[in-house]
C-alpha cells in the first residue's frame, strides 16, 4: 500500500522536494535571523545575513535533492551558483517592488496603512509568487539539463514518462 502512494507521487517528487526544502529554507532564515537579534546585531545586518544563509542552504539542497544537478566542473558549478543568486536577487527585487506598490499605492488607498495584519497577508501573497517564481527560475534558468541529457532519460515512444506517466526513480522517490 505504501509503494502504491510512492508511486501515484512520484510524477510530483520535485515539487513535493521543493516545497519541503523550501520550508526549511524558511526555518534555517528565522533560526539565523532570530540567532544574530537575540546578540542584538542590526536588523538589516540581521536580515541580510539570515538571507545569505537561507539561499546558500536552498542552493545546496535544491542542487542535490530537488533538481539533482549534474554539475560537476568548476566553470559549470560557477555558472549554477552565479545563476541561483542572480535568481534570488532578481525574485526579491520583485518582491521588495510589489512591496513598495502595496505600502505607496493600495495601503493608503485601502486605509490599511501600519496595519500589521494586512502587511501579514500581503507578505504571505508576496511569498506566493516569489516561491512559484524561484521553482521556475531553478527549472528552466538554473538546473535545466541539456535537450541531449533529457532525451537520454525520456526517449520518445510509448515508453516515455510522458505517455506513462511514470518518472525515472531520484534518491528512492
Amino acid at each position: 500500500m505504501l509503494q502504491k502512494w510512492i508511486n501515484r507521487l512520484r510524477p510530483y517528487r520535485e515539487a513535493i522536494m521543493y516545497l519541503i526544502f523550501g520550508g526549511l529554507t524558511t526555518l534555517v532564515n528565522f533560526i539565523v535571523f532570530l540567532t544574530l537579534r537575540a546578540f542584538s546585531v542590526d536588523l538589516m545586518v540581521t536580515n541580510v545575513i539570515a538571507w545569505i544563509c537561507a539561499v546558500l542552504f536552498a542552493y545546496l539542497t535544491n542542487r542535490r535533492w530537488v533538481f539533482v544537478s549534474e554539475a560537476k566542473d568548476g566553470k559549470a558549478l560557477l555558472r549554477e551558483i552565479l545563476s541561483f543568486y542572480g535568481a534570488r536577487v532578481f525574485s526579491l527585487l520583485i518582491e521588495l517592488g510589489l512591496f513598495q506598490v502595496w505600502a505607496i499605492l493600495l495601503a493608503p488607498a485601502l486605509s490599511l496603512q501600519e496595519d500589521l495584519t494586512a502587511e501579514a497577508v500581503v507578505k504571505l501573497a508576496l511569498q506566493v509568487v516569489v516561491i512559484v517564481l524561484n521553482y521556475i527560475f531553478s527549472k528552466f534558468i538554473v538546473f535545466r539539463r541539456p535537450k541531449q541529457e533529457q532525451a537520454k532519460k525520456d526517449p520518445p515512444g510509448p515508453a516515455s514518462s510522458a505517455k506513462t506517466g511514470s518518472v525515472p526513480e531520484k534518491d528512492g522517490f
